[in-house]
């Protein structure tokens, strides 16, 4: 059972943990400063239309074309193993400096804290354990129980139902406009991680608590989630 508060759920890449660290490793392999938000965008886009066609693929296999497509931007040929090494660096990315203390400031509160995220079940509990975060989350979802990646709205009522609540007592905290505008249109409420380059949809109501980093953020959840 709850305190009267909502749950809280976390989306995980970028959200909680740092991309910014693959630059570098991507910059190496495809020669461009650029290439792993190019990489990063792809993998975005191939799975919505991985959900929007009906084809699952596990994030990592998407991550894996979309390694592929960004080789024949930048004119660049990889062999197999350097794409799956590129790819297999999504777990073991550390979280934002802030992140942890804003998760224990809020787990300490009494608030239950779980995640939602676009990678596949092993490899989201192998990038929770390498960022020294999966302890302090009850329980980590993944789209996979409804092979339909984020924003789908069902990727969030997946979440309410094993959970025995409707969507309305869910907040899902994300650094992605898309991810919050999904969820608020599921019937949850959201709240919106402004990190750098990051941007809420703007055809989208915004969510109540907006903050530039986890810990300001969890200060407004404090502030405004009060038992119901």
């Amino acid at each position: 059972m709850t305190t009267g508060r909502r749950i809280l759920v976390f989306d995980v890449n970028e959200t909680l943990l740092d991309l910014t660290v693959l630059r570098q490793p991507f910059a190496d392999a495809f020669g461009s400063p650029h290439a792993m938000q190019s990489w990063f965008s792809t993998l975005l886009q191939y799975s919505n239309i991985a959900t929007l066609t009906r084809q699952y693929r596990p994030f990592s296999e998407l991550g894996l074309a979309a390694v592929e497509t960004t080789a024949r931007a930048y004119g660049v040929t990889l062999g197999g193993t350097e794409g799956l090494a590129l790819v297999g660096r999504m777990t073991e990315l550390p979280p934002h400096p802030e992140v942890k203390a804003g998760l224990l400031r809020l787990k300490e509160a009494g608030f239950r804290l779980v995640t939602l995220t676009n990678s596949a079940p092993d490899a989201a509990q192998a990038q929770l354990e390498y960022a020294g975060l999966r302890t302090l989350f009850e329980r980590v979802f993944t789209v996979e129980a409804v092979r339909l990646f984020k924003p789908h709205h069902r990727t969030y009522e997946s979440v309410a139902a094993e959970l025995k609540v409707t969507t309305s007592d869910l907040r899902m905290v994300a650094a992605h406009g898309w991810d919050i505008a999904g969820a608020m249109a599921a019937g949850c409420a959201g709240a919106f991680v402004a990190r750098t380059g990051k941007w809420l949809y703007p055809l989208a109501p915004p969510p109540d608590i907006i903050g530039p980093d986890l810990g300001a953020v969890a200060e407004q959840i404090l502030r405004l989630e009060r038992p119901r």
